[in-house]
């Protein structure tokens, strides 16, 4: 059965919000025992309760103190090798969309030369191009010339297999 994608949004309904508190600090507490068992790893959770002054903690206090006593053990860099917050995670993103933006302006530039190259290809109009969009234009045809000869080059061969003799 698939799961539903859970809406972070305020639950109005006090019982409601309640009971998802309840589903959900008892799945995450599920998922560190699960983490426990099949990773072997040392885990606890520690879940504050609005709803009650005591957190919940897994698997018992004693437990939670040692992983948490073993964790701040280790040296500054081991701690933080894993750990993201909300700046990273925004660069993380900013550096994705600048990548998708870069790529999508390359697109773009492309297809803007090559519609610059059929239009002077028809009308033969060459002398109103700007030296940059001439150079473009240039390095786009030789482009093309090399695409066209690496194909030429893939049929031949797919055609008329050479046939080495080694004797």
């Amino acid at each position: 059965m698939t799961k539903t994608k859970v809406i972070l949004a305020y639950i109005a309904n006090d019982r409601a919000r309640k009971a998802s508190f309840k589903k959900r600090s008892k799945g995450l507490i599920k998922k560190a025992d699960e983490l426990c068992t099949l990773c072997d790893v040392k885990a606890c959770a520690i879940i504050v309760n609005p709803y009650d002054n005591e957190p919940e903690v897994w698997p018992s206090n004693l437990r939670a103190q040692q992983v948490i006593s073993g964790f701040k053990r280790l040296p500054d860099h081991v701690q933080s090798r894993n750990k993201e917050d909300n700046q990273s995670i925004c660069q993380e993103r900013i550096s994705k969309k600048e990548g998708k933006l870069r790529k999508q302006y390359m697109d773009n530039q492309q297809k803007e030369l090559t519609k610059i190259m059929y239009m002077c290809l028809v009308s033969g109009a060459f002398q109103n191009l700007s030296l940059a969009s001439s150079k473009s234009l240039v390095f786009l045809l030789n482009q093309n010339i090399k695409d066209v000869g690496r194909r030429i080059e893939l049929l031949q061969n797919a055609m008329f297999p050479r046939q080495d003799n080694v004797e």
